[in-house]
């Protein structure tokens, strides 16, 4: 115990606190001039990211399933400042789509410098009954077409050392019912890009993946399916839109953003960073790289 207190503890403090800490603040003018992709924008927390991303004088290009919603979105996004502001309709259902979708938005904005993957497949809160059809569904358009998305956008990304946002959940990160499907696509995300990451520092692709980790957050989709289910204070979207580009263009590791303080602080799991820490030390890099 006195080992511990004395040696343990204040090392655990400064690892964490290195681990966890930015060096550089962030600045609106970051995002100016930058070439923005976002998915799920035609309302919700990615409607809010585009608005912020042209104000700040980004090039943006978003999609969602929606014509008419995007539109919207990007008549308001000139209005708003945006270096030039695009639409591609779609769904992520469909892989080919999704490939193409990058590609095409590479070539409207002459390159890539950030990917907010921000879209989900709607899964009405209910517990389960064997319908592996909708696990199907959910998997492939919350995690699989993300990492069509990502291994798209990656050689744009390389050739700007650009950054990926992954939109996640704390549904990713603890279990909760009612949600098996959204929260098995959410766990995958996670064990995904926080592998492929790892990959990235030791192959030394400089392009950053952050984790975006949100609670309830108060858009019509969340605030509809919790009606009568859950009763949790949700956080505003505007202020979840804002966190996600901060982090992304900090190149953060993760980013949480909940209505309560405490959540994030107790889902951190300061013992799994120090595991990888510690397990990445024992690998043979050497010799991985050049195999």
């Amino acid at each position: 115990m006195a080992f511990m207190k004395i040696y343990l503890l204040p090392l655990l403090v400064l690892f964490l606190g290195y681990y966890y800490s930015t060096d550089e603040e962030f600045r609106p003018e970051m995002l100016q001039g930058k070439k923005v992709i976002v998915t799920g924008a035609s309302k919700g927390i990615g409607r809010e990211m585009a608005y912020l991303l042209s104000k700040m004088g980004a090039h943006v290009v978003v999609t969602a399933r929606s014509e008419e919603g995007l539109q919207k979105v990007v008549s308001r996004c000139l209005e708003l400042g945006a270096a030039s502001a695009h639409y591609i309709a779609g769904t992520m259902e469909d892989m080919a789509f999704a490939e193409q979708f990058v590609v095409k938005a590479g070539k409207l904005m002459g390159g890539l410098d950030m990917l907010i993957i921000n879209h989900i497949n709607i899964d009405h809160m209910s517990f389960f009954h064997g319908n592996v059809h909708s696990v199907r569904k959910t998997m492939e358009v919350n995690f699989l077409s993300y990492v069509v998305l990502s291994v798209a956008a990656l050689p744009m990304l390389k050739q700007s050392n650009g950054s990926i946002a992954v939109v996640s959940s704390m549904a990713g990160k603890m279990t909760l019912p009612m949600t098996a499907s959204y929260s098995a696509s959410k766990f995958a995300l996670d064990g995904f890009f926080s592998t492929i990451r790892k990959e990235y520092v030791m192959t030394k692709v400089n392009v950053s993946i952050t984790l975006c980790i949100l609670g309830l957050i108060d858009t019509e989709t969340a605030m509809r399916e919790v009606s009568g289910k859950i009763n949790l204070p949700a956080a505003p979207k505007e202020g979840c839109a804002l966190e996600i580009i901060k982090g992304t263009a900090l190149r953060k590791d993760e980013v949480y953003y909940d209505a309560s303080s405490w959540k994030p602080i107790l889902l951190r799991n300061p013992g799994r960073k120090i595991m990888e820490f510690l397990t990445y030390r024992k690998y043979n890099l050497e010799n991985i790289v050049n195999n």
